[in-house]
């Protein structure tokens, strides 16, 4: 399958979409910050001298979706109808040092192409938004597994990614 982003000559360009019908496109997307327990309590508790951790994280994941075109070359501008960014609490059994915070992030627009870029851009400003707010109490933060969750919308279709160990 030829690469939509490149024309006959092997060049970079931006996909013409003027053809495409406009359809609900929707894209949720996943990811996690790994940090010490001790640093969750002080978010918990609100006490990062920067203010809100998970408002402002929140924040910065909604005006990332909104920025897209202007990360991201060769992305479309679209009108984005809903953007949405949560958080869970994730402690991890295994290591009693470690816990994280998992981010999920859900985009919608009727458009000619889809928002999966602007679900994991929104992930992925929350977690830095995450580490920089709380970077004075702990260097050691992390985060990944940043992933498409699912998508629907346009001429592909659905798609949900499959759960190890879950069917």
């Amino acid at each position: 399958m030829p690469l939509s982003h490149l024309n006959e000559s092997g060049r970079a360009r931006m996909v013409d979409i003027t053809g495409k019908p406009q359809t609900q496109r929707t894209a949720m997307a996943a990811g996690k910050v790994y940090l010490k327990p001790e640093t969750l309590r002080l978010i918990q508790k609100g006490g990062v001298a920067k203010g809100d951790v998970l408002t402002i994280a929140r924040v910065a994941g909604i005006m990332a979706a909104k920025q897209v075109p202007n990360l991201i070359p060769l992305c479309h501008p679209l009108l984005l109808t809903g953007v949405e960014v949560s958080f869970k609490e994730d402690p991890n059994p295994d290591d009693e040092n470690r816990c994280g915070i998992a981010i999920t992030s859900t985009v919608r627009t009727a458009g000619q192409t889809g928002v999966e870029m602007e679900a994991m851009a929104a992930v992925c400003a929350a977690a830095l938004t995450i580490y920089d707010m709380c970077k004075s109490a702990d260097r050691e933060m992390s985060f990944g597994e940043i992933m498409l969750v699912s998508k629907s919308g346009g001429k592909s279709g659905s798609y949900t990614r499959e759960v190890k160990g879950k069917k």
